[in-house]
């Protein structure tokens, strides 16, 4: 079943015990948690200049891609792809997250003060694939070249 509840079970079932993740989180005034990447998934942060559009261009190509954050100001956003990610791209300018690093996590369908979902993660572990991330940032990249 997907939904905000998948998802949250989802998220903390990449924590090393995911049951006090939860009640942790849940419990949080800020409403978020710090998660390990590299597990489910890896994170490829773009300045918001150029992930807003990379966003736009993806959308478009896939309908719906997988989770996105962006950071407070919207200065950075995140694309979730798929675990190993980072130890293979190459990409100029873009933050490769990966095994052995953390991220902060707001919890899904509840406002915090900084980090938000764009995306929201569906339960279902559905990840944005980095080919198809990679040329939309290409795309998104001419367009802003030409503007």
């Amino acid at each position: 079943m997907a939904g905000p509840r998948s998802a949250i079970e989802w998220l903390v079932s990449a924590a090393a015990d995911p049951e006090g993740c939860r009640f942790e989180w849940e419990r949080n005034p800020l409403g978020v948690a710090l998660l390990p990447a590299g597990r489910l998934w890896d994170i490829l942060i773009l300045s918001g200049e150029l992930g807003y559009p990379t966003l736009d261009v993806l959308t478009r190509l896939t309908g719906r891609p997988g989770p996105v954050l962006a950071d407070f100001g919207d200065s950075r956003l995140g694309f979730f792809v798929p675990p190993g990610t980072a130890g293979r791209w190459l990409g100029t300018g873009v933050r490769a997250i990966g095994r052995g690093t953390w991220i902060v996590v707001p919890y899904p369908g509840r406002p915090t003060g900084g980090v938000r979902w764009l995306i929201p993660p569906d339960g279902t572990g559905h990840l944005t694939d980095p080919v198809v991330l990679e040329l939309a940032m290409h795309e998104a990249a001419a367009q802003l070249a030409g503007e």
